[in-house]
């Protein structure tokens, strides 16, 4: 099997690689060493308007394919991914900055997510209407938007792209992806497999470079018909601002923050590890990251202890090493999060466990804060890193108010050996995703990405994602007596 390469500086663009058309090129660096990895292109308006030509001209195209064709694509790219794992997986690794074992889980769930949509790409179907009388049929039928524009940002992009671009595709729409210029190598090597899985030229579209660029130019494009961010709060409400501009429907998917929320009949051997792993795997740079542990009071110090010596035991190094959690993603990332850390003991809240810098450049320790405050920004912000706040309460109304107390629904999990305590909290509380004695979806297949408040709003994920990208059109006929 040959090495997965990525073509230097180009853009995929109607089925080529082709350099940018005037901004030249942009680094892209190994968050551990600080070196560059290999330049990618640095797109602009002419680009993203060359990529949204080339997809509206592949558009009708494609829309007219055979569904189940479009699948057998899919699938083909799907088998493609599997040859390439390690290739890919190394690529996402050494761009965040994650563990090798962590590049190569995200390439196996961004594979069982393709062949899941290589399956769907023909289930999906309208539904047959009632009518008043005989002389009548009533019908609905899904057709695709066009030319949908998906930008990701940088944390597991490789999950993302599968997540966003393969219902576009199955669905019958052309694609033009910008990912983020922090991490954008996998995304192009899975452009590069899909181009050798055979999808015509101009199905799918990669357009690198800075947001306020090549990010801008897409979202505001006049001649998009469907918008897919997922990224911070901040940015995604200037997405709608472009959108509506254009009267173009948004899925957004935006920033969390997850409790973890432990009763005192849980089963602390299989909840500590996943809190532990909630807030470590990828340096805590998830949208889902279990940021908040809400522990009953009677069991919070043995609960805290526990995940402070989880914590302290995670292993830091480069991608390479793979160890348990590598550097945050760039020296922006590093200092924000320092922020965090030097903020909120100066706030009162209890360092138990980290609370600082790592030894290497990059680094910050896996940190836990006990004693926090609802009004902390610890408590109320995204970190977006391995920054644990921990509160306590007392009985489940308490434990409801503080799960809710909070602008973001993204994911709420519940540890507890009572299931009507567990099926009661999970109808009240303002989440899109609730887990159970696990940390998110293990196990369940098509799982909905769902999400509320400031986290944003989709039907992502699973084949209610199909749905997201397509439009329904209503049938309605009078049979004549002939």
């Amino acid at each position: 099997m040959s090495e997965l390469e990525i073509p230097v500086a180009r853009h995929l663009i109607d089925g080529a690689w082709v350099p940018a058309a005037d901004k030249g090129e942009l680094p892209v660096i190994d968050p551990a060493t600080g070196q560059s990895i290999q330049p990618v292109a640095r797109g602009g308006r002419a680009d993203v308007d060359a990529a949204v030509a080339a997809a509206r001209r592949a558009f009708p195209g494609w829309a007219a394919t055979s569904p189940s064709e479009r699948g057998a694509l899919l699938g083909r790219w799907a088998a493609l991914l599997i040859e390439h794992v390690e290739d890919l997986a190394r690529h996402e690794a050494q761009d965040v900055g994650k563990p090798l074992s962590g590049g190569r889980m995200n390439g196996f769930i961004a594979h069982g997510i393709i062949e899941y949509f290589a399956g769907a790409a023909d289930k999906l179907t309208g539904v047959t209407l009632p009518t008043r009388t005989p002389d009548f049929l009533g019908f609905t039928t899904p057709e695709p938007y066009g030319v949908c524009a998906v930008t990701i940002p940088w944390n597991v992009p490789m999950v993302l792209t599968a997540a966003n671009v393969a219902p576009a595709l199955a669905a019958g729409n052309t694609v033009v992806l910008k990912p983020s210029e922090v991490a954008p190598l996998a995304p192009l090597a899975l452009a590069e497999l899909a181009r050798a899985a055979g999808f015509p030229p101009g199905v799918l579209n990669v357009v690198t470079g800075l947001g306020p660029d090549a990010g801008v130019a897409l979202t505001a494009h006049p001649d998009i018909d469907h918008i897919s961010f997922v990224g911070s709060t901040a940015t995604g409400r200037a997405v709608m601002r472009a959108a509506s501009d254009n009267l173009v429907p948004v899925k957004l998917e935006l920033g969390g923050k997850s409790p973890n929320v432990v009763f005192a009949d849980a089963d602390l051997d299989v909840a500590i590890p996943a809190i532990v792993g909630s807030i470590t795997e990828n340096a805590g740079q998830n949208c889902y990251a279990g940021s908040r542990l809400l522990v009953e009071e009677s069991v919070r110090a043995e609960v805290v202890e526990r995940v402070a010596e989880g914590m302290r035991a995670v292993r830091l190094g480069s991608w390479d090493q793979d160890l348990d959690m590598g550097p945050l993603v760039n020296e922006t990332q590093y200092r924000r999060v320092l922020g965090f850390l030097e903020e909120a003991p100066r706030e009162g809240a209890r360092v138990v466990a980290g609370g600082g810098a790592a030894d290497a450049p990059g680094f910050v320790q896996p940190t836990v804060f006990d004693r926090v405050d609802p009004g902390m920004r610890v408590v109320r912000e995204e970190v977006f890193g391995p920054v644990l706040a921990v509160q306590g309460f007392s009985g489940t109304r308490e434990a409801v108010e503080l799960m809710n107390a909070t602008d973001f629904g993204l994911l709420a999990c519940v540890w507890t050996d009572d299931v009507s305590r567990a099926l009661r909290v999970a109808g009240q509380v303002r989440s899109g995703q609730v887990a159970v004695n696990q940390f998110h979806d293990a196990g369940v297949i098509g799982f909905p990405f769902n999400m509320q408040k400031d986290s944003g709003f989709s039907r992502g994920g699973g084949y209610a994602a199909l749905r997201e990208y397509t439009q329904e059109k209503a049938v309605a006929v009078r049979l004549l007596d002939r």
